[in-house]
């Protein structure tokens, strides 16, 4: 249609006979122009028109002011309409839809509006209303819409269905949905499918979710038809009801939209109706609908990814990507860069990001969005990456407060003091003012670090900016109490707790009782517990660990029934707290019940596996131990750590230098932990070329410095060895000045291997550097007594009274029946020792007869 009156006019023009064109083949042209915004026709046509002397007619004149205003050419438009009479209503329409396209003019628009409404013959129609509305709504001039709303009922257009329409939307964007919308919409005489809408749409936008379904059903019970809009519109209101109900909805609403072909035909409904299955968790129903689309859009394609990640299917998230990102039809927008991000960041897919960044920067409107910048920087900053979210912080056009808070939370995620505190100050020299994110972040960065002043600069910072005078109060006091208490200052933390006393939650409690456990304040960590009126998961867990860690057993036991008893369902961290206890009574079935339940419960809690397979290890059950390393799929360092450690606990240092050297395989980097206990298990299986090959790789190969616990290790090794010598001259050539473990490491190896004279040179060393310890001069007094130098033990036994040393009592303890059985030297306190006594008589007499033969 268009190309035919383009041709026509066309050849009219370049008739030879000079025939004139009509005034409706102008007017039909120029709309032609305005749909397709060719300017430079459309003025081609305009000086035709003023050749021809047309101007003066009102249709032509009207379609060239209508063709600038769609065309943006805001200045020719408004030179035309000044060359024009103002009387007519739909003129003025035309000039202030052309301004009311763009926000930057939204001043001129309202200019406009009140210069029409001074000219007598020219006042607003419903038209002009809808034009302005909208200008109001985005410039935030909520009473300069309510003066409109005031002219539109003065004027009778307040019933008009384009006017109610246009009042709903504005009060409902505005926030005033329940009450001004909603009497709009209820004042309009006749309702129109998009008067439904927009309610329907308030409604929801503001978080009225009920009232936006109920309406939805008085929708379906009169005249009016649903369309596309309200489908698109309702769908998210379902996926907010309860699990079972939503589906039942959304599957009725579903059935709906098959029976009407122009819905099932829609391919808005059909990305409304898989965002919706995929909000509700029901993923089979998503992928069948979108497998079936005819024809996918970007949104199409952003639902499905931004569903699987929302539904933790990181990998089907990526090789959708990887398939959408194959076709040539559309490319990739921000929404999903946005989307496939926290999948490569769950997946610790280091390289695919790298390659979407890559992405971004040769697309300059991705590369000059912020938001995408920032996710960007979130991305590395989760992964550690912390030079790499710095590059792209400094890349990214326009920062905005949260690029600042992103790169604040990379530096606090990887403990980087000098670079937070730079940024901080350079956040500050430029201006940029924080908001509560920001004061959070570094709340929890000076608690992570303990730099208590930092915690209370940062506390004054939080006062002077006046943040405790909005609602995140409570959020920011805990933060700071958490801090606090994680600082070590419950003096603070209390003062913070008690000015919260009206505003208390369970996080506060929590935060605080978490400090009286850190700082040893059981009793009143237990007071606070008592008294709490509400508690969650987090509380019991708390009690338990401190019970666990108090070396309480049984109240950590009783604790974690009583847990139960109040009907909360024990988590990843309950099992956790408990199993010290596991390894405090040595007790594998209490073990092996823990671990039955973290099976049952489905955890996949890496480090909580790790945990149970170092108490398995030191229960005495290695291969239980192994059985559940091997059978773990994703293994950490933590893993490795535990299995290499459990092997050296139990001198299987083959075995443990097996594990160790698999995960350099596997490109696992080794921290000082796992090298130290890999150093164990060589000194324990006797393993010297090895355990020293793999120390000399510490600086050379891992390029840290080697810890003073793998200096003793390193000893022990060589003494057990029996290169003891070696051991002593490797001491004397540390780079650091040996401590008590090291020295007494090689004192043991000198009675081991009856060194007196070594030994006593090694025994000044260690009473210099640690003058209280008992078992220091009980070594000594061994060794001399091993080889008959009763001097020196006179010598070690006047020294342990000259300072008033004693040795602790022996103790020992047994599980019989679930029940911990503890037996300490000289005490007989035990119920049933006199069966104990006679048993082990009974036993002492058969072994004398045995020997007898």
């Amino acid at each position: 249609m268009k190309n035919g009156a383009l041709t026509l006019l066309l050849q009219q023009i370049r008739c030879p006979l000079g025939t004139i064109p009509d005034y409706e083949v102008f007017a039909d042209t120029l709309r032609c122009c305005a749909a397709i915004s060719d300017i430079k026709l459309g003025k081609g046509l305009h000086s035709h028109v003023v050749k021809l002397g047309h101007l003066s007619c009102q249709l032509v004149s009207k379609a060239l002011l209508n063709m600038y205003a769609k065309c943006k050419a805001l200045d020719d438009c408004r030179n035309l309409f000044g060359q024009m009479s103002h009387g007519d209503a739909v003129t003025w329409n035309i000039l202030l839809s052309g301004f009311a396209v763009s926000r930057t003019h939204d001043t001129e628009v309202m200019r406009l509006f009140n210069a029409m409404n001074i000219i007598e013959d020219s006042k607003p129609t419903s038209i002009t209303i809808a034009i302005i509305l909208p200008v109001c709504t985005r410039s935030g001039a909520l009473g300069a819409g309510k003066s409109v709303h005031s002219f539109a009922v003065k004027s009778g257009l307040e019933s008009h269905t384009l006017v109610g329409n246009a009042l709903i939307s504005m009060y409902a964007k505005s926030g005033h949905v329940s009450e001004d919308a909603y009497s709009v919409f209820r004042g309009i005489a006749e309702k129109d499918v998009v008067s439904w809408n927009a309610m329907i749409a308030g409604l929801v936008e503001n978080r009225y979710m009920q009232e936006a379904f109920e309406l939805f059903c008085c929708m379906l019970h009169a005249t009016t038809v649903p369309n596309y809009a309200t489908i698109a519109n309702i769908l998210p209101v379902c996926a907010y009801l309860k699990e079972h109900f939503a589906y039942w909805l959304g599957k009725e609403i579903h059935c709906y939209a098959l029976r009407r072909n122009d819905l099932v035909a829609d391919i808005s409904v059909i990305n409304a109706l898989v965002s919706f299955y995929l909000r509700i968790g029901r993923m089979r129903e998503a992928e069948s609908l979108f497998q079936r689309m005819r024809f996918k859009d970007m949104v199409s394609w952003n639902s499905i990814i931004a569903g699987y990640t929302s539904n933790g299917e990181w990998l089907k998230a990526l090789k959708l990507f990887h398939e959408f990102i194959s076709m040539e039809m559309v490319r990739p927008d921000s929404v999903t860069i946005f989307s496939i991000l926290p999948a490569c960041v769950h997946l610790k897919y280091l390289k695919v990001g790298k390659q979407i960044h890559g992405y971004v920067v040769r697309n300059p409107m991705l590369r000059e969005d912020t938001a995408v910048g920032n996710a960007l920087l979130a991305f590395y900053g989760k992964l550690s990456e912390t030079e790499a979210a710095f590059r792209t912080f400094m890349s990214i056009c326009t920062r905005d407060l949260i690029s600042w808070n992103a790169m604040l939370d990379a530096f606090a995620e990887n403990w980087d003091e000098t670079e937070f505190v730079e940024l901080l100050r350079s956040m500050f020299i430029e201006g940029i003012r924080p908001d509560s994110v920001t004061i959070l972040t570094t709340v929890h960065f000076c608690a992570t670090i303990s730099r208590v002043d930092n915690v209370k600069e940062t506390h004054c910072l939080a006062i002077k900016s006046g943040f405790f005078l909005v609602h995140s109060e409570t959020k920011l006091g805990n933060a700071l109490l958490d801090a606090y208490a994680k600082c070590g200052n419950m003096e603070y933390a209390f003062k913070i707790f008690e000015s919260l006393a009206e505003k208390r939650n369970v996080v506060t409690c929590n935060s605080m009782i978490s400090g009286f456990i850190n700082c040893g304040s059981h009793d009143a960590a237990h007071s606070l517990f008592n008294r709490m009126s509400e508690r969650d998961i987090t509380t019991w867990n708390l009690m338990v660990r401190a019970y666990a860690e108090n070396e309480c057993a049984g109240q950590a036991l009783s604790m974690f029934h009583e847990l139960q008893s109040h009907a909360m369902k024990p988590d990843a961290v309950t099992v956790m707290s408990l199993l010290p206890v596991c390894a405090q009574i040595a007790s594998v079935h209490l073990l092996r019940q823990c671990h039955g339940y973290v099976v049952r419960a489905c955890f996949e809690d890496v480090r909580l596996m790790g945990a149970l397979l170092d108490i398995y290890s030191r229960c005495g059950n290695i291969s239980c131990a192994y059985k559940l390393f091997h059978s773990t799929l994703q293994k950490d360092l933590v893993m490795f750590t535990a299995m290499v450690g459990g092997y050296a606990m139990h001198g299987m240092g083959e075995e443990a230098l097996e594990v160790f050297y698999h995960m350099l395989t596997l490109g696992v980097k080794p921290d000082h932990v796992i090298i130290t206990a890999v150093l164990s298990a060589c000194s324990h299986a006797g393993l010297v070329d090895e355990g020293l090959k793999i120390f000399d790789a510490i600086d050379k190969v891992q390029r840290v410095k080697p810890t003073m616990n793998q200096y003793a290790c390193v000893v022990d090794l060589l003494a057990r060895g029996g290169r003891i010598d070696d051991a002593y001259a490797f001491v004397k050539r540390m780079p650091i000045e040996a401590d008590a473990n090291v020295w007494g490491t090689l004192l043991g190896a000198c009675r081991n291997y009856h060194e007196v004279e070594l030994g006593r040179a090694v025994a000044d060393h260690l009473f210099k550097v640690e003058t209280n310890n008992i078992g220091n001069y009980v070594v000594m007094s061994n060794l001399y007594a091993a080889n008959a130098k009763w001097d020196g033990v006179m010598e070690m036994r006047r020294l342990m009274r000259a300072r008033d040393l004693k040795k602790p009592a022996g103790c020992s303890w047994v599980e019989v029946e679930g029940k911990k059985n503890v037996f300490i030297a000289g005490d007989s306190s035990h119920p049933q020792r006199t069966s104990i006594h006679s048993t082990l008589s009974v036993m002492d007499q058969q072994i004398k007869e045995l020997q007898r033969f």
